[in-house]
């Protein structure tokens, strides 16, 4: 009985077939939760807190800093009168809307976190985790101000300090970074909202359906509507 032939040293045997030595053994499955352009939930999960903790402590930052600065002086004027720095402390919202039932915005602002981490359970997206960490951060800045600030408990005054083309705000409403958090948060969820992507990491056409992209572990495949 004659021995059959060996692989020489070029070549190993794999299952029956013989390969080049020096090739890489073929790609396993992609991980499903990373096809389609969707990231991990624990990275998308990262990027929302992070961006979220960071946009907070940048926020409580600046009104220490303008509470030290600008306490019991006139507007401090930069670039020609665009933009002021003026002290206010508002118990409403934006023109003191609301200002004699401050307690409710406290409230509206612990539905809006319940909301956010509510949709951080599906999440796959990081455009979509940078924007609900914006509102994240600074849903939060305001509502530490609601909570520990004078005159009481939920009923305190925000720290505003950034007044527009006017020093009181009788152009634009004073804000702080808190609101410029929200707003550009808000801004990004409406574009992505718009472009069709989905908190999933999932796209979706101009016709409603949903668009498969390639796999970004081979490469292999184009976007296309799924059927």
């Amino acid at each position: 009985m004659t021995a059959g032939p060996t692989p020489g040293p070029g070549r190993a045997e794999t299952a029956g077939h013989t390969r080049p030595a020096g090739d890489a053994e073929p790609a396993g499955p992609a991980d499903p939760s990373t096809r389609g352009g969707r990231t991990p939930r624990r990275r998308a999960l990262s990027v929302l807190l992070g961006v979220g903790l960071t946009a907070l402590a940048l926020d409580l930052l600046t009104k220490h800093l303008a509470l030290r600065a600008l306490e019991d002086r006139e507007p401090v004027e930069l670039f020609g009168g665009l933009v002021y720095l003026s002290l206010t402390r508002n118990s409403g919202a934006a023109w003191s809307i609301g200002a004699d039932h401050t307690w409710i915005f406290p409230l509206i602002t612990i539905g809006v976190v319940g909301w956010i981490l509510w949709m951080a359970l599906r999440l796959r997206s990081l455009p979509w985790a940078v924007s609900l960490g914006l509102v994240l951060g600074g849903a939060l800045g305001n509502l530490m101000d609601r909570i520990f600030r004078a005159p009481g408990w939920f009923v305190g005054h925000v720290v505003d300090m950034v007044s527009l083309f006017d020093p009181y705000g009788r152009v634009w409403p004073v804000f702080n970074l808190a609101d410029s958090s929200l707003v550009c948060g808000v801004i990004l969820a409406v574009l992505l909202e718009l472009t069709g992507r989905q908190r999933d990491g999932s796209r979706l056409g101009r016709d409603g359906r949903p668009v498969e992209a390639a796999d970004p572990a081979t490469g292999d495949g184009e976007p296309r509507e799924r059927a």
